[in-house]
């Protein structure tokens, strides 16, 4: 085995003793990340596009609920399912047409990376807020639009759940 090969055995075993952890496949993560991130920089600046000095504050708050509910999507709808299905494996339902599943394990530290990425909302949210980051300086018109559309979803999803809450409240006071 290679002087590398070992450190970064010993580094792997120092870090979780006890549990499989794939830092290789996060670091591929983290570079694909970087690789993404740097591509959308390029394109602003190939394109001629300004990037504001400073963000509108509706534009901050459009973005973050839209972020919120493309994240939640493609992480926990059940429709979205077979997009994560060769990642991960369906445990259960958990409400609100969303499903719980869990990161299949099967000796590659990519797929096992990309597995916890796509059905973890808060991981999945950083791509999507620096997609829909990238996307508003190089097409703010068609990103609003989109954005919009998901944040009245994500309004809707909080109004439905306040409704049922409230029709259950009045069921239990009918006695």
């Amino acid at each position: 085995m290679s002087e590398l090969k070992q450190k970064v055995a010993r580094l792997r075993q120092a870090y979780a003793p006890h549990e499989h952890r794939p830092l290789g496949g996060y670091l591929a993560a983290m570079g694909t990340y970087a690789g993404v991130a740097g591509a959308i920089a390029g394109l602003v600046r190939m394109t001629g596009r300004t990037v504001p000095e400073r963000p509108a504050t509706s534009d901050v708050v459009l973005l973050a609920i839209a972020t919120h509910k493309l994240s939640r999507l493609l992480s926990k709808d059940a429709v979205t399912s077979p997009l994560r299905a060769p990642f991960t494996r369906y445990d259960r339902p958990i409400g609100s047409g969303e499903v719980m599943e869990q990161v299949r394990d099967s000796g590659s530290q990519a797929r096992h990376a990309i597995g916890e990425l796509l059905s973890c909302p808060f991981c999945l949210a950083v791509w999507v807020a620096t997609g829909f980051t990238g996307a508003l300086v190089l097409a703010p018109r068609l990103t609003r639009l989109v954005a919009t559309a998901l944040t009245a979803v994500a309004a809707s999803d909080f109004l439905q759940m306040a409704y049922a809450m409230a029709q259950q409240g009045a069921e239990g006071h009918g006695d």
